[in-house]
């Protein structure tokens, strides 16, 4: 199946009814246990990009669903107190773990535009209050593009592994912009491309809904933080990831090695990017 990638609420809602099948399955778009945005079991997945044993063992059942391609709660430097907002946040995998490090006294939101995964991160939740003592997450339904947050209210804003799916990437940096606290700072994962794909990749809704087909080059990720107003920027490119999902042999990435041209990998087309960033100060 093909997608008119510049028809920007076409892409919202292959992204929605994709998504919206995870949350309502229990699995992802790949098969049972298997991850969206990678390959082999959401454990796997979770552990391979650096998560550890105690962090996923402190998780609500089905919070983890795969769909990591990095853990910008391990680079967002989280501290006690902190309001916390999670871009694109699913089931709560990574409101869940930021809630903990930043105590009673913090506040940790997640942001989804997907009705489904709203519903099941707030049933994770009250799991998460019953294991964890926290009451301290909250999951609002709404677009990464329009937040559903106030001015300058945010210490940090992490994301993993979903501005990809943005149709419109600068406004979602822009957003960011708006809501953190002057010398606030960002803390993001996702997939990037080095070089750009073929045609017949962009266009498959796999591929979108696999965080592959909206990726965008990484020096067109950097100027759009530099064009939100955000400074100290820095970008560190993963190849090992997709290296990691070719291992597992993941059948989104099969699909994709066939789309290429004779004798190319993936790895030299796409990469796991971590972005740091803060809001100046003045």
């Amino acid at each position: 199946m093909t997608l008119d990638i510049h028809d920007p609420e076409a892409v919202r809602a292959q992204v929605r009814e994709g998504y919206g099948a995870i949350a309502r399955q229990g699995s992802s778009c790949c098969g049972p246990g298997k991850s969206c945005c990678g390959g082999g079991n959401a454990q796997a997945v979770a552990a391979a990009v650096g998560y550890d044993e105690a962090e996923l063992a402190s998780l609500p059942d089905g919070a983890n669903m795969g769909l990591s391609c990095g853990n910008p709660t391990a680079i967002a430097e989280l501290k006690l107190g902190e309001v916390v907002i999670d871009l694109g946040s699913g089931g709560g995998f990574d409101v869940f773990i930021a809630a903990r490090k930043i105590g009673p006294a913090g506040k940790a939101i997640g942001v989804d535009m997907t009705a489904d995964m709203i519903a099941k991160a707030r049933k994770n939740a009250r799991s998460f209050k019953e294991k964890a003592g926290l009451n301290n997450v909250e999951f609002r339904l709404g677009e990464i593009e329009h937040l559903p947050l106030a001015d300058n209210s945010a210490d940090v804003i992490i994301s993993n592994c979903v501005i990809n799916l943005s149709p419109d990437k600068p406004q979602v940096w822009r957003e960011m912009a708006r809501v953190l606290k002057p010398g606030g700072r960002v803390a993001v994962s996702d997939l990037a491309l080095l070089l750009p794909i073929p045609r017949s990749i962009a266009e498959m809704v796999e591929a979108l809904v696999g965080c592959i087909a909206g990726a965008v080059l990484v020096k067109e990720t950097e100027q759009m933080v530099r064009d939100a107003g955000l400074v100290d920027i820095t970008l560190t490119e993963k190849h090992d990831y997709v290296d990691k999902m070719i291992d597992w042999k993941d059948p989104l990435f099969r699909k994709i090695m066939e789309n290429l041209p004779p004798g190319a990998k993936i790895s030299e087309f796409i990469t796991s990017l971590y972005v740091t960033a803060k809001k100046s100060l003045l």
